[in-house]
């Protein structure tokens, strides 16, 4: 009866305390989202890890002690019932780990859909349906609202956008669900699969270079070397060539607005086209577009945008086959 009672008085205690406080900042990131702006999965930073897992003294209990951004926290050694708030479900799935609870955008990944399929869509700010789900773990970006009183749920461990390169955060992901040597046999096997296709694709290509772009409502956009969408890839990876006019309109943030007439200023050689089918496509048949070299030259390689968002392991695997198909042809 009194494990019954256990969630009841939890939630009970949050809404007392959310009557003491306010909202927070958005959760999310752009990797996972139509507009740039917003923020992003992970980014080149640092490249060294600022994070370690150890056996706690707990650890007979199940438990381990991770040293996370903000100081030591105690988790499962074997978690069981995980929730994502922000872009890390495809990380957790390649490590085997079961989730009960995603964000949307990774909920409406084609990627991650049979995966995902009995999985729960949730938000930072839904937390009766959290405690419903009873996780023994919560990770999120470092902007997610309620971070207190997710704590009060379960252990939370939040990470900072771009503290660390992409692989490094899924090493990350790895020392945090005490699976780090899963998580480095991937980073392994990826780095020397993504090298031997970049040498591939430079002798084919040699100097010319390749954009990334993506549409929304309203306007189209480029991006640099760490906004996901391939861009890891292709410019960290492979070390393919980025248009100077581009290089140097995402030097501020990343990623660089445009509109559709002087789009074809920043398409390189090769397009990368994160395109979503859900927008109004008909710039396709304007002049404007069509006669952009790369277009006529059939070198620009449209993918769903939703497929191609993130830098977790499952969608690095799915980007390197998609660009490797593309320009390669296998």
């Amino acid at each position: 009866m009194k494990k019954l009672w256990f969630p009841v008085l939890i939630l009970l205690a949050l809404v007392v305390s959310a009557c003491g406080n306010g909202g927070g900042s958005n959760s999310g990131g752009a990797a996972a989202s139509s507009s740039p702006a917003a923020g992003n999965t992970s980014a080149t930073a640092a490249p060294e890890s600022t994070s370690t897992a150890e056996a706690s003294p707990a650890s007979a209990s199940g438990t381990i002690t991770y040293q996370s951004e903000s100081g030591p926290v105690e988790v499962p050694a074997n978690p069981q019932r995980v929730i994502v708030l922000s872009s890390f479900a495809g990380n957790v799935l390649a490590l085997g780990v079961n989730l009960v609870g995603v964000d949307s955008w990774s909920k409406m990944n084609p990627n991650f859909e049979d995966k995902l399929k009995n999985v729960e869509a949730v938000s930072d700010e839904d937390l009766e349906k959290i405690i419903e789900l009873k996780p023994d773990l919560i990770i999120g970006l470092d902007n997610v609202k309620n971070v207190d009183k997710l704590k009060q749920i379960a252990p939370t461990v939040v990470f900072t956008y771009a503290k660390v390169d992409y692989l490094t955060q899924h090493l990350e992901i790895g020392r945090l669900l005490n699976k780090e040597k899963e998580a480095q046999a991937w980073v392994d096997g990826f780095k020397a699969r993504m090298e031997k296709a970049g040498e591939e694709i430079r002798a084919k290509i040699g100097g010319k270079t390749i954009s990334v772009i993506e549409n929304d409502a309203k306007q189209f956009y480029v991006f640099g070397d760490h906004w996901g969408r391939g861009t890891e890839i292709l410019y960290q990876g492979m070390k393919l060539k980025m248009p100077q006019k581009v290089k140097d309109a995402v030097a501020k943030d990343g990623w660089y607005a445009l509109s559709l007439e002087v789009m074809p200023e920043y398409m390189g050689d090769y397009v990368i086209f994160s395109r979503s089918s859900a927008m109004d496509n008909a710039f396709q048949q304007t002049e404007t577009y069509k006669n952009i070299p790369a277009v006529k030259n059939k070198q620009v390689y449209e993918v769903d945008a939703k497929a191609f968002y993130f830098n977790d392991p499952l969608t690095l695997d799915y980007q390197l086959n998609f660009i490797n198909k593309s320009i390669l042809g296998k």
